[in-house]
This record gives C-alpha cells, sequence and structure tokens, in this order.
C-alpha cells in the first residue's frame, strides 16, 4: 500500500457513491428526486462503518451510519437482499426519508454494504406531502422498522402493496422505489469489479487505512485550534409563536471536540424534536467545514467529535414524538449554536449565520389527479471575514436544488407568479449577509398546504458588530400567515414565501 493506492481507492469508491446518485436520480419518477435531488448515497463496510459519500446532502449521510448499526444487529440479511427503513428511532431522520439499504456478499460472506436515503414527496400521515405541524409521530405518516423491499433478489409484494396502500400517490412511490433498488444494484456491480479486480485483501487493508487516514487529519485540524470552553444559545420559533432554546457548550482540546447540548428545551408535543443521529450529523457536518475537503470523509471523521445529549432532550428524540421538523428545522439551529460557540475562539474563521431554515413547503389534492409535492427553498448565506454571503442558495444541512419553474408547472397544478432574489434582506456590515429568496405560487386547483419555516420573528444574527438578515414571511393573497402552518387554498389564491437573508459580519464604514 502507497500514498498513491489509497488516494485512488478513495475515489475508486466515492466514483461508486456519484454513479450511484447519478443511476437514482435517472430513474427516478418524482421532481423531488430527479430534480432537486434530495437523496444521498453512500457505502459501507461489513460493521456498518462509513467508507465513502457521494456529495449529496449532510442531514442524511451523517445520521445513516446509526441506521446501518441497527440493521445489521437486528436484521436477517442475505445476498439479493434489499431492506427499507425510515425509523427515526433506529437511526432515520424523518418519516419521508427512505433508506434502501443492500448488503454485498462475496464467497458468501458479507463485505460491504450499498444505501441512499431519498425524501419521498408522501409517505401518509395527516397532511400531504408528510410534513405536518404533528403532536406526535403516529401523524406523520407511515413508520418502516427495517423491512425486506427484495429478499434474495424476489420482490416481497406484500410489503409493496402494504407501503403502497398508505400513501397518496402510490405510482410515483413505486418509480422512486425502484429507482432507489436500482442505484444499489449499480453499487453491486462497481464492487463486484474492484473485487475481481484488486482482489479481498487489497480492498480490506486499504478499508482501514482510510479510515485511519481520517482520523489523523481530523485530529490534526482539530489540534491546530484554540483550546477551551465556548458557549452559545439560539432559538427555534414554536407554532404558537414560543421560544424553544437551544443551548451547547463546545469544548477544544488534544485534537477532540466535545458538543455538551445540556440546558437544551426537552422533547415537545410537536414537530421539531430531532432524532440523536440528525443532531450528530449537524455536529458532524460543522466539523466538517473546519477541517477540509482534503479529508476523506467516512468513519474516521467522526471518532474525534463526541456529542453529549441529556435524557428527555429535544435534541433526542424517542418515540412518540413528533419529527417532521426536526431533521429540516431544529438541524439547521444547531449548526447555529455550534458555529455561534465556535465564533467566540475563531472569530475571523466562522461566518454570520446563515438562513437557519430549509423554508419547507408541502402540499397536496386529488384535481385532476392525486398529487403531492414538496421543496425546500434557499435563504441568504452569511458573512465572513473574507467577504459578502451569496444570495437565494441552500444553506449548511439541505444541499439540494430548486425545482426548476418548468418541472413544477409541469407536474402540478400551480403556476410559478415570481421567483426573484430578495434584495437587500442580507444584513449590513463590513460585507453584507446574502439575501434571501422569493418564491410566489398561484394554485389552479384546491390543495392543502404545509408551510414549516423559521427564522420569521427574528433574522439570522449577525457577527463582529454586523446586523442580522432580515427575518422571512410568508404570505396569502398578500395576508401574513405563520411561519408554521397548514392551509387550504382554492384555484386564484396565490402563497408568497420570502426567505430570510444571511447576518451581516463587521461594522460598516
Amino acid at each position: 500500500m502507497t500514498p498513491f493506492s489509497l488516494e485512488i481507492f478513495r475515489h475508486l469508491l466515492t466514483g461508486v457513491a456519484e454513479e450511484m446518485g447519478a443511476a437514482l436520480m435517472r430513474a427516478a419518477f418524482s421532481p423531488n428526486i430527479k430534480e432537486r435531488l434530495d437523496f444521498s448515497c453512500a457505502l459501507f463496510d461489513d460493521g456498518g462503518r462509513l467508507l465513502a459519500q457521494a456529495s449529496h446532502i449532510p442531514v442524511h449521510l451523517g445520521s445513516m451510519p446509526a441506521l446501518l448499526r441497527w440493521v445489521l444487529d437486528h436484521c436477517d440479511l442475505a445476498p439479493g437482499d434489499v431492506w427499507l427503513a425510515n425509523d427515526p428511532f433506529r437511526g432515520g431522520t424523518h418519516l419521508p426519508d427512505v433508506t434502501a439499504i443492500s448488503p454485498f456478499y462475496r464467497g458468501g460472506r458479507l463485505v460491504a454494504l450499498a444505501a441512499n436515503r431519498a425524501h419521498h414527496s408522501d409517505i401518509g400521515g395527516s397532511t400531504p406531502g408528510s410534513m405536518p405541524l404533528s403532536v406526535d409521530i403516529f401523524q406523520e405518516g407511515l413508520i418502516l422498522p427495517p423491512v425486506p423491499l427484495f429478499r434474495r433478489g424476489r420482490r416481497q409484494q406484500a410489503v409493496w402493496d402494504l407501503l403502497l396502500a398508505n400513501v397518496r400517490t402510490p405510482q410515483e412511490r413505486e418509480g422512486d422505489l425502484e429507482a432507489q433498488a436500482a442505484a444499489n444494484r449499480i453499487a453491486h456491480r462497481r464492487l463486484a469489479e474492484t473485487f475481481d479486480r484488486y482482489g479481498e485483501a487489497w480492498v480490506a487493508q486499504h478499508q482501514e487505512a482510510i479510515l485511519e487516514y481520517s482520523d489523523r487529519l481530523t485530529r490534526a485540524a482539530l489540534a491546530r485550534l484554540p483550546e477551551g470552553t465556548w458557549r452559545f444559545e439560539d432559538e427555534l420559533e414554536a407554532a404558537d409563536g414560543g421560544a424553544i432554546p437551544i443551548r451547547v457548550a463546545v469544548t477544544l482540546g488534544q485534537g477532540e471536540a466535545v458538543c455538551d447540548f445540556t440546558g437544551t428545551a426537552p422533547l415537545g408535543h410537536h414537530c421539531l424534536n430531532a432524532p440523536r443521529s440528525v443532531t450528530e450529523a449537524a455536529v458532524y457536518y460543522v466539523f466538517r467545514c473546519l477541517t477540509g475537503d482534503h479529508v476523506p470523509p467516512n468513519d474516521g471523521c467522526f471518532r474525534p467529535i463526541r456529542v453529549v445529549i441529556p435524557p428527555g432532550c429535544l435534541l433526542a428524540a424517542e418515540s412518540p414524538f413528533g419529527v417532521a421538523g426536526g431533521n429540516v428545522e431544529t438541524s439547521q439551529r444547531v449548526v447555529d449554536v455550534v458555529l455561534g460557540a465556535l465564533a467566540q475562539a475563531m472569530p475571523e474563521c466562522i461566518p454570520a449565520a446563515s438562513a437557519g431554515t430549509m423554508n419547507n413547503l408541502s402540499f397536496g389534492g386529488d384535481a385532476p389527479l392525486p398529487f403531492t409535492y414538496y421543496e425546500t427553498m434557499g435563504g441568504g448565506c452569511g458573512a465572513s471575514a473574507e467577504g459578502p454571503g451569496r444570495s437565494a442558495v441552500q444553506t449548511h444541512m439541505t444541499n439540494t436544488r430548486n425545482t426548476p419553474v418548468e418541472a413544477l408547472e409541469m407536474a402540478f397544478p400551480v403556476r410559478v407568479r415570481r421567483y426573484a432574489v430578495r434584495r437587500g434582506s442580507g444584513g449590513a456590515g463590513r460585507y453584507r449577509g446574502g439575501d434571501g429568496l422569493v418564491r410566489e405560487l398561484e394554485f389552479t386547483s384546491p390543495a392543502r398546504v404545509t408551510v414549516l419555516s423559521d427564522r420569521r420573528q427574528a433574522g439570522p444574527w449577525g457577527l463582529q458588530g454586523g446586523s442580522p438578515g432580515a427575518p422571512g414571511r410568508n404570505l396569502l393573497n398578500g395576508q401574513p400567515v405563520p411561519g408554521k402552518t397548514t392551509l387550504d387554498v382554492q384555484p386564484g389564491d396565490v402563497l408568497t414565501v420570502e426567505t430570510p437573508g444571511g447576518g451581516g459580519f463587521g461594522i460598516s464604514n
């Protein structure tokens, strides 16, 4: 083994994960997967350790290893299997994120697993799009503990029938599930080619080496950071107008990091509780930003980072508490508080707060045919010591595209009346925060709409004297509506979502 062979191995596996994503995108039925690319793909070893991932969605990728470990401990895997799961209390995120897991065998022995996680635009539940303002998990949709979609290569029709009977758009769901299974088959084909070419001993040696390599590089990067403990607090906006505090103490020292969330709000009867795997994914994301792209993203990156969450905390959800918004909104605030703490240690390295919300929009109806839709919307990036923030982009825990106007209008009974940068919404400062965006939709058919957004009462914070970004706004026919709301709309109704700008950095001259 040489440094050159290790780098070849790293990119070989990353290429497999990227090809999985390309296949999933091409084969999927729903705009949310084929247009927005709301999915993630990765490879794992026989112990469930992350080996390689594509450059997809941080909240998916950082949380997937917990599910893989659960599957290995509790499921009777066999060659030709595809297992399906979305249970947030076993390593999932929220119910629309469905993970397909396929074990890869060599000579009758499990040697690797391929997995992809895709957000389905409906998985049942109380509202179309399966992103309700719920009070418990049972309102959010169909819960899938790991179940076999294919068993030894054979389609398990009873499982398919059960799943498709519980969703509003079964044909679209079936197409997306088939695409997920196909993406894993691509991975198996490429893994077989790799083992055939290099041999099991070579692959096993390089697997261990790449994990150790990432561990060493991460510890070295953390060791260069200032030592000490720094605290920060921020809050989420509850649907009833109250505040849900999130607190962290970040301790750095000797090449390791500890994030202690003691003092954060307890679990609540709302949808903003976050599974522990989601909280860990958000923390891992922040430190991945600090360690740099030269560190291969795998299980080794996680080893020097410890996350402490007290029992009963908002950030370690337990059944039956709802989690639909924990994955998309609470994860963003976890990023904000960890960055806020680190900004005290490294004021010139950390940017001001970005939009801090995924601005989730879901809707559905049954005329002229049943339809469900889901999207997240970008906002402004926080400015930093290096310059102004970018405008109208997805930030932090989401890494999806927007749905093109043409695709949206072709597939759903809506017209996009306006899609533009929200000029002037970024916070002022020596460097301005990026601007948010404006999305204005006119409905041409009756629909039920859910908006799950944050930073509507207070904008994202600035740093070093910079001003906060402008809060977001939601309007129906020009009248303000809450940041978290479910609405019944009629033909001609117009929904406008104005997303927050990023915080400014420094005092303007």
